[in-house]
């Protein structure tokens, strides 16, 4: 559905995107994950013709630049109106008119669940609602793709999870979704495929699945006081996590077996041991050498 290839994108001297190419799929929920500055929102900006003046391709096999329903990270409403009003400024510089663009803003209210809210002043609303409602915008026009930018920066838990079945129907929908974020486990539940950006540049992307298997390597958690023999580092590379230690291992099991040998002959405790599952966050360490920023 959309082929990205060779963007380069610079403000001034400094470059914010370097030869970045992607090939995103019809249909895939696409998860664009780096820290804040690494790239990510200038690329959904450029997909969605909001930035011009760059280097590169950006293709559309299946739809056009007008199925797109892009959310900004930042809340574009007007507050002092209510809910429908906002829907129904959003319709109308999507072409909507009439009885359709009514029909539309009851369908978008109920959508994004807030039917009961919709005369109602935005300036009343909590964050999370705000940002359904910035959603409920994006939507007015049935895109074929949306784009989210950080959409749950800042809200509460419960937003949170009302948006994530938003998603979830999006997908059912057929929709194409690319959703950018800095929040690692939220691209694990809700994307099929991933490009890790850091620097301006995408250091790694495909299948979820297939990263975790190519790139994670097997680790242990383990948890006590003076609990860790000291050829431990035999088995793999050791680190402080949490107060316990995390230690790297292509051989878990054997690590796991030293470290239960000698609690046992040296009568020491342990509060936890357990094999660590793989994943994305580690594996963006081990491609970057770095957390994730805030």
């Amino acid at each position: 559905m959309l082929t990205i290839e060779n963007i380069d994108k610079y403000y001034a001297d400094q470059q914010a995107l370097s030869n970045v190419s992607l090939t995103i799929s019809n249909g895939t929920c696409y998860g664009l994950v780096g820290p804040n500055g690494a790239g990510k929102s200038t690329l959904i900006k450029i997909i969605a013709s909001i930035i011009h003046d760059y280097d590169g391709k950006v293709q559309f096999s299946n739809s056009t630049k007008q199925e797109i329903g892009y959310v900004p990270q930042e809340i574009c409403l007007e507050e002092t109106a209510s809910a429908r009003d906002n829907l129904n400024f959003f319709g109308k510089l999507y072409g909507l008119r009439g009885k359709t663009l009514e029909t539309r803003i009851n369908e978008v209210l109920a959508e994004i669940g807030l039917t009961e809210r919709g005369k109602d002043k935005v300036l009343t609303f909590s964050g999370g609602m705000k940002h359904r409602l910035n959603i409920g915008c994006a939507l007015m026009h049935k895109p074929a793709m949306i784009i989210m930018d950080e959409p749950t920066v800042g809200i509460d838990p419960q937003s949170r999870r009302y948006i994530f079945q938003m998603i979830e129907q999006f997908k059912k929908g057929g929709r194409t979704i690319i959703y950018a974020s800095h929040y690692m486990e939220e691209v694990e539940q809700l994307c099929d495929e991933v490009a890790f950006m850091d620097h301006g540049q995408v250091v790694e992307n495909g299948q979820i699945g297939g990263l975790l298997q190519k790139h994670a390597v097997p680790s242990i958690y383990v948890k006590g006081e003076n609990c860790l023999p000291d050829e431990i580092g035999e088995y793999g590379s050791v680190t402080n996590k949490n107060n316990g230690y995390l230690i790297t291992t292509s051989d878990p099991l054997s690590a796991m077996e030293k470290v239960l040998s000698f609690c046992r002959k040296s009568n020491r405790e342990l509060d936890r041991l357990e094999l660590v599952k793989p994943q994305l966050e580690d594996v963006f360490f081990s491609l970057t050498g770095s957390q994730l920023r805030d």
